[in-house]
């Protein structure tokens, strides 16, 4: 396998073969969480209006998401694992949720038009992850990390796709370092600032978690739209 890791916005749109699009805080920690809390699919859309034009359709949806971090006028919930955690499994059962972010869902939508294959991903998602691209040893490998807002480099992402890279076996991964650049960024830092509620100090303590989840996560288009499914691995 050839394995490139990119990143921000020039990342997902030069992604080639399995594109591996990770979003650490927060995206793809809550979509996984979602999914092991019972929801069927997850719809990516690129604007909050495309999220409401859905749910006009579809009364049941549950709109989950943010604008520049900020939760979203009018949607159920934020970004936000904590808070998708403590609404627990009977709100989130069998349902379909519609997901808008500003970095991760942004970067499956645009690789989706390049790459073979799109992997949305996560420090909790990373084992699995790897697992499945080596059973499944496609030429080329792309770790894109999204970053903030698709502009500016984020450690947490750029560690996890190292880690990632590590399980498929390129290069050495220090947990240990990789927690002392993430945690004293203002990436983890803004997590604790009481004027910033909508980033709970439970988040990151979530989102760098390893290793949560058993399955993959597949991004793909139906005749819903950009649709994310679970692979049982």
């Amino acid at each position: 396998m050839e394995i490139t890791h990119t990143r921000l916005l020039e990342g997902a749109q030069t992604a080639k073969g399995v594109a591996v699009i990770i979003d650490v805080f927060r995206a793809f920690t809550c979509a996984p969480l979602l999914f092991s809390l019972g929801i069927q699919k997850s719809i990516l859309v690129s604007t909050p209006e495309e999220a409401f034009a859905l749910k006009e359709k579809n009364s049941q949806l549950i709109l989950i998401g943010e604008v520049g971090g900020i939760p979203i006028e009018g949607f159920d919930l934020g970004n936000s694992p904590s808070e998708i955690l403590k609404k627990g499994a009977a709100f989130f059962d069998d349902k379909t949720v519609v997901q808008r972010t500003s970095s991760g869902v942004q970067g499956v939508l645009t690789a989706l038009d390049v790459a073979d294959e799109v992997l949305p991903a996560s420090y909790a998602l990373a084992k699995s992850t790897a697992l499945y691209i080596l059973s499944k040893q496609p030429p080329r490998v792309s770790l894109v990390s999204m970053g903030l807002a698709l502009k500016r480099i984020a450690p947490e992402d750029e560690w996890c796709g190292r880690y990632i890279a590590h399980l498929l076996g390129v290069n050495d991964y220090n947990h240990n370092e990789a927690l002392e650049a993430i945690l004293f960024n203002q990436t983890t830092q803004k997590f604790f600032d009481p004027e910033k509620p909508h980033f709970p100090p439970e988040d990151p303590i979530m989102c760098l978690q390893l290793n949560v989840h058993n399955f993959v996560l597949r991004a793909d288009r139906d005749a819903d739209g950009v649709v994310v499914y679970r692979i049982d691995i």
